[in-house]
Order: C-alpha cells, then sequence, then structure tokens
C-alpha cells in the first residue's frame, strides 16, 4: 500500500520576508517562492508554506489525485486544484492535485 505525500504545512506570518529570512538563516532550504501574501520553502522532505493570516488558514496538504474530480474543487493562483476538509478537532487539512500544475 502506496502511504499518503504530505506535501506542505501551512504557518501563518505576520511578515512574509521576516519569516523567509529567519527560515532561510536558521535552516538550510530553497525559496521556492515569495511574494508579499504567501512563500514556500522546500527542505529536504518537505515544504513550508508560510501564508499570511486570513490569506489561507494553517493546515497541511496532501496530495490527491482524486480532487481533479471534485464538484467543490477550488483553484490555487498557481493553477494547484484543492479542498479543504477538517479532522474530527477541527484542524484543517488541504488535498491537492499537484497534476494539474
Amino acid at each position: 500500500m502506496k502511504l499518503t505525500h504530505v506535501d506542505h504545512i501551512a504557518v501563518e506570518s505576520k511578515n512574509i520576508s521576516n519569516s523567509v529570512k529567519w527560515y532561510t538563516k536558521n535552516f538550510k532550504c530553497d525559496i521556492k517562492h515569495q511574494d508579499e501574501t504567501w512563500a514556500l520553502l522546500k527542505f529536504e522532505n518537505i515544504q513550508i508554506a508560510l501564508v499570511t493570516p486570513g490569506q489561507h488558514p494553517p493546515h497541511f496538504a496532501v496530495i490527491d489525485e482524486k480532487v481533479a474530480n471534485l464538484n467543490n474543487k477550488r483553484t490555487h493562483r498557481d493553477g494547484i486544484q484543492f479542498v479543504y476538509s477538517t479532522d474530527p478537532d477541527s484542524n484543517v487539512i488541504e488535498k491537492i492535485d499537484r497534476g494539474t500544475s
């Protein structure tokens, strides 16, 4: 059985630029994307998305190819289709289909 792939964890940042500087100073990671509203940092085994409060909820994202067939899917600015759901404790989980980007 193939295990589910965790694509990224999203954490809130009040200042994306300052957060990117902090993460890249304290860890070995690559900046995949950065603008004023979000950034994506690549580590060896996972990515961290830095998001501004209210832009996206703090969450973790998993790859789910079934997202492409869902009626309630939405599309991010980068073309990735997604849906949000919650676990029994109200933690947000984003299911994404990277095949569409």
